[in-house]
């Protein structure tokens, strides 16, 4: 490796820009390729975003529906069938830290237990909601529900 081989690397430089409004032998000179007169000739020009040179924008042709309640409660749905894969490994305590622990449900999330599949062994399940299938279902193999 000599000094007269190196260069940098691939991507790493850019070529500068053209220096525009330097005079007239430069070619980019006089109205700095701007076009004449106008708003986009003029400096501290900008466009809002969706600006369409004055046609209606696409964001208020379309029509607006729904509604977003900004109330709403969302709950992480765990179903009967993930609880007996745990019950399975030999966890019969189930509150929130054992979901977050197995992947099940995100840091900040609320737990809902659901009915789908089956459970057959006895578990002590602290959760922030139960749907009534479930409840029944934890209750009928002789475990017990509580919530958070």
């Amino acid at each position: 490796m000599k000094l007269h081989t190196l260069k940098p690397a691939a991507g790493s430089t850019h070529r500068e820009g053209k220096r525009v409004g330097r005079g007239e032998g430069s070619g980019k000179g006089g109205t700095a390729a701007r076009g004449h007169k106008g708003a986009g000739s003029r400096s501290g020009t900008s466009t809002k975003r969706g600006f369409e040179g004055g046609q209606m924008p696409l964001y208020r042709r379309i029509p607006k529906f729904g509604f977003k309640n900004m109330n709403r409660i969302e709950y992480a749905p765990i179903n009967l069938d993930k609880l007996q894969e745990l019950a399975e490994k030999g966890i019969t305590k189930i509150d929130s830290q054992i979901l977050r622990d197995n992947g099940l449900i995100g840091k900040k999330d609320l737990v809902k237990i659901l009915g789908r599949g089956e459970i057959k062994i006895a578990m002590e399940i602290k959760a922030d909601k139960f749907s009534e299938a479930a409840q029944k279902a934890v209750e009928a193999v002789g475990g017990s529900i509580s919530n958070n």
